[in-house]
């Protein structure tokens, strides 16, 4: 089953099953991105929606980006403002599905089935405006590192999805070569228990004038 398939088999069980990596992503993309004003946002992996109705509602428009269009059915039964966009579209080609420049692009729990980081950055490079915001949540590498990637139950067995490690470095570097500058990094633990491996790596970076 190809990362497009399996999202679509786990659009029927997403939002119903508890999934600690999905809700404490949830939780680091309304700390980092709370105190910052932005109006024309691209909210790339946006599944069912998990972020797109409070990005919405502090944006003036969101075009909302997802490879899968089971994912993407089940966010737009749930929201149906006005200023929301939704758009199928693989991220691992050139981004023509963005029609301007925006302030704010945000990557959740999707890189981790990216190979190439760098072809991502080139392209948020080209569709940012100088001085915008680029937020990226991950699985943090360290759970990886110890077993943990993306999984559901299909109904006959738990499936585990292809993924790709990428390191804080591999993150940062790619954002550097791509005149990105990095300006928060957050680590969020289950818990809030600091003496347990990360879950969540996040970055806010900007885009350099």
């Amino acid at each position: 089953m190809n990362i497009q398939n399996a999202y679509n088999a786990w659009s029927e069980t997403y939002d119903a099953v508890q999934n600690k990596t999905r809700d404490l992503e949830a939780v680091a993309i309304r700390q980092l991105l709370g105190p910052i004003p932005f109006s024309n946002v691209l909210e790339i992996g946006c599944g069912t929606g998990k972020n797109t109705e409070w990005l919405a509602a502090k944006a003036a428009q969101v075009t909302a980006v997802d490879f899968s269009a089971e994912m993407l059915a089940k966010a737009k039964a749930k929201i149906t403002a006005d200023n929301v966009r939704f758009q199928q579209a693989d991220i691992t080609e050139a981004w023509d599905f963005v029609a301007a420049p925006v302030d704010l692009i945000t990557c959740s729990l999707i890189l981790e089935h990216i190979q190439d980081l760098d072809f991502v950055f080139q392209q948020a490079k080209q569709v940012l405006k100088p001085g915008g915001f680029f937020y990226i949540g991950e699985l943090h590498p360290f759970k990886q590192y110890v077993g943990s990637k993306a999984r559901f139950d299909n109904g006959s067995g738990v499936f585990e999805l292809k993924c790709y490690t990428h390191h804080v470095s591999d993150f940062t570097e790619s954002a550097r070569n791509n005149g990105f500058i990095c300006e928060q990094i957050q680590e969020l633990f289950d818990d809030n228990n600091r003496e347990s491996v990360p879950r969540i790596l996040a970055f806010l970076l900007s885009k350099q004038v």
